[in-house]
C-alpha cells in the first residue's frame, strides 16, 4: 500500500557534509553497554572460571562472532558468492551468525584451555540488552537495513522509507527481547543446571528468528529456506537433548 506522507526513515545525522546512519552509534553503544553489564553481573557471583580464562573465552566468542556473522550474512544472499569481494564480506553481518560463530569460538577455546564448565549463563542479560540497543539502530535505518519486513495490511504496518506499509520486524524483535528479559528475571532464583539459561536463550531467540524470517523478503539458500532458517535448525539439533529435557520437565509439572 503506497503512502502519500513522507517517511522519516532512515534516521541520519550529518558530519563534515556527509550523511551517516545512527545505526553505527547504536552498534558501538550496544557493545559498550553489553560489556559493562557483564562486569556488573560478574561482581555478584562466585565465578568458578578464572578471570584469565574468562578473557580467553570472550576472545574466542568475539573472533567466532566476527567470522560467523560474515559467513551467515553472505549466505543470506547466495547470488553474491560468485562475485564476493573482501569489501562485501566485511560489510555483511548478521547477529544470528554472530551468535552461532561465537558459540563455536567459545567451545573451541574452552577445549584449548581445558575449561569444562558451562560459561554462558552470565552473558544472557548483557546479550539481550545489547541486542535491543542494536535493534533500535537497525530500526532507525528503515529499508536501508535488510531487516525490514514484507508489505502488509496488518495494523502494525509502517512506512520504512519506500512508501509501502511493511512489517516493522525490528520492533517485533525488540518487544520479544524485552519479554525474554522479563522471563529470565523470573528464572533468576530458580534452580537450573549451570548453562541452561544460555541454552534457553539460544533456543528461544533462534526460534523467534526462524519464524519471523517468513515475514522478511528473504533469499532461499536450500529447500526454500534461508541461511537464518538453517542456522536456527542447526541450533535446535545442537541443543536437542536440552530441548527434550526441558519439555519433559514442563510435562511432568502439568
Amino acid at each position: 500500500m503506497l503512502l502519500k506522507s513522507a517517511s522519516p526513515f532512515p534516521f541520519q545525522f550529518e558530519l563534515f557534509g556527509e550523511q551517516y546512519h545512527y545505526h553505527y552509534i547504536f552498534e558501538t553503544l550496544a557493545f559498550i553497554v553489553g560489556v559493562r553489564l557483564y562486569y556488573y553481573y560478574k561482581k555478584g557471583i562466585a565465578d568458578p572460571i578464572s578471570d584469565e580464562n574468562r578473557l580467553w573465552i570472550m576472545l574466542g566468542a568475539m573472533v567466532g562472532a566476527l567470522i560467523g556473522s560474515r559467513i551467515i550474512a553472505v549466505l543470506e544472499t547466495p547470488e553474491v558468492i560468485h562475485h564476493l569481494t573482501f569489501s562485501v564480506l566485511y560489510q555483511s553481518k548478521t547477529i544470528i551468525g554472530g551468535l552461532l560463530g561465537g558459540l563455536f569460538g567459545v567451545e573451541l577455546i574452552k577445549k584449548i584451555i581445558g575449561v569444562n564448565i558451562a560459561s554462558g549463563d552470565i552473558y544472557v542479560i548483557p546479550i539481550l540488552v545489547a541486542l535491543i540497543i542494536g535493534r533500535i539502530g537497525c530500526f532507525s535505518m528503515g529499508i536501508d537495513e535488510p531487516t525490514h519486513g514484507v508489505p502488509t495490511r496488518f495494523f502494525t504496518g509502517m512506512d520504512l522509507g519506500d512508501g509501502i506499509l511493511r512489517h516493522p520486524i525490528m520492533l517485533y524483535e525488540i518487544i520479544y527481547l524485552l519479554l525474554l528479559i522479563f522471563l529470565f528475571n523470573l528464572l533468576k532464583h530458580k534452580e537450573l543446571i549451570n548453562g541452561d539459561r544460555f541454552k534457553l536463550l539460544m533456543v528461544l531467540y533462534f526460534l523467534f528468528r526462524f519464524l519471523i524470517e517468513f515475514l522478511k523478503p528473504y533469499h532461499s539458500l536450500f529447500l526454500n529456506l534461508s541461511s537464518i532458517h538453517w542456522s536456527a535448525l542447526f541450533i535446535f539439533i545442537y541443543y536437542y537433548k536440552f530441548i527434550i529435557r526441558i519439555f519433559k520437565k514442563i510435562a511432568t509439572k502439568q
